[in-house]
C-alpha cells in the first residue's frame, strides 16, 4: 500500500429492478421496521456485513428467524469473499457472491 493512496474494491448492488423488486418480502421487512436500508437499495453483501445489527433490530420477527437460520453460512461466505478480495482473486469472490444470492433467495422464500 502506498503512503498516500489505497486500492479498494467496491461491491455494488445490481438488481434488475431494485432490492424491493428483486426481494420484495425482504425489502418489506427492512422498510417496515427501519425505512433506511430499503431506501438505500443496499447490496446483499452489505446486508451480510450488517448481519448482527439486523438480527438485533429485527429480534422476534420472521426476518430474524430466517437470518439466524442462515447466519453461519452467510458469515463463512463473507469471510471467504473478504479473503479473496484481499488476495485479488476477484473471479472467486464474484462466484461466492452467487452463494450469498442463493442464501437470500432461500430467506426470501421463508418470509411471509
Amino acid at each position: 500500500m502506498s503512503r498516500n493512496m489505497q486500492l479498494t474494491v467496491i461491491v455494488r448492488p445490481y438488481y434488475e429492478k431494485d432490492l424491493e423488486g428483486t426481494y420484495p418480502r425482504l425489502a418489506s421487512y427492512l422498510s417496515h421496521l427501519d425505512p433506511r436500508p430499503a431506501n438505500q437499495n443496499p447490496s446483499l453483501y452489505e446486508l451480510v456485513g450488517q448481519l448482527d445489527q439486523l438480527l438485533y433490530r429485527f429480534d422476534g420477527t420472521p426476518l430474524m428467524e430466517a437470518l439466524l437460520q442462515h447466519k453461519d453460512r452467510l458469515n463463512n461466505t463473507d469471510r471467504l469473499i473478504q479473503g479473496n478480495i484481499a488476495d485479488r482473486h476477484l473471479a472467486q469472490a464474484d462466484k461466492l457472491l452467487y452463494t450469498i444470492e442463493d442464501i437470500f433467495d432461500e430467506i426470501e422464500s421463508q418470509l411471509n
